[in-house]
């Protein structure tokens, strides 16, 4: 039964016309890709953050699928952990993430704006925001901010690596 197969294929390759197994060099055309810049790692950031979000294809999200996710540092190694969506009083959607501690005992929330961030699978992967403005960002105490139910629905960017 193996045989048959791989007998056919080579009585093909055998007795196509020598010109028949490489297409023309004209049939080939190349295409490029327009990559927009995507992370911290870009010295020179030309476009604002809301717009490297929108370049980032959002997709919809619940808001309780994203509570307790880990925010991801470039070399994957766990920076805190999603606690709560919230929407600021400039109308503005932030991730309070708790930052620091000892296996979560003793972290600090800390906001994170939704454009600095993208998933990446079932974790979040901080794009725009090294870790050291995590350390250096005051502890989130915004009291006019409204915490988004678990049911809302928000826009995320997708993350790759």
């Amino acid at each position: 039964m193996r045989g048959a197969p791989t007998a056919l294929g080579l009585a093909i390759f055998l007795l196509a016309p020598a010109g028949a197994a490489m297409p023309a060099a004209d049939a080939f055309v190349v295409a490029q890709a327009m990559v927009p810049r995507t992370g911290m790692e870009d010295a020179d950031k030309p476009m604002p953050m809301e717009e490297r979000m929108r370049a980032r294809f959002p997709q919809k999200v619940r808001v309780g699928d994203l509570i307790g996710l880990p925010v991801l540092d470039e070399s994957a190694s766990t920076i805190g952990h999603v606690t709560k969506v919230v929407r600021t009083k400039d109308d503005k959607i932030a991730l309070i993430v708790a930052y620091g501690g000892l296996f979560g005992w003793g972290a600090r929330p800390v906001a994170v704006p939704i454009e600095a961030v993208g998933m990446l699978g079932r974790q979040i992967a901080s794009l725009d925001m090294p870790p050291s403005q995590y350390a250096s960002a005051p502890s989130w105490r915004d009291a006019s901010a409204q915490a988004l139910p678990d049911d809302a629905t928000i826009r995320i960017a997708l993350a790759r690596r």
